[in-house]
């Protein structure tokens, strides 16, 4: 599975933490309305994609933050 990462660690926990404020910004009703909608639904997806470790973007256009070049086995 580790073939897959192209997310560096820090990449990973900025997502995280990012996809953690969106998400409580949305759900505790800090922001309302359209953003906060966006901000719920918004928020999964730098979630996902950090504790994955894995961008979809970032393969489609060989983008890789990984200091080493991960195995192609």
């Amino acid at each position: 599975m580790a073939s897959f990462i192209n997310e560096a660690g820090w990449d990973r926990a900025l997502r995280v933490t990012l996809g953690v404020v969106l998400l409580y910004l949305g759900w505790a009703g800090v922001v309302g309305g359209t953003l906060g909608w966006i901000f719920k639904i918004g928020g999964f997806l730098p979630l996902v994609t950090g504790i994955a470790g894995w961008c979809a973007l970032y393969a489609v256009f060989g983008i890789t933050t990984c200091s080493r070049i991960p195995d192609r086995a």
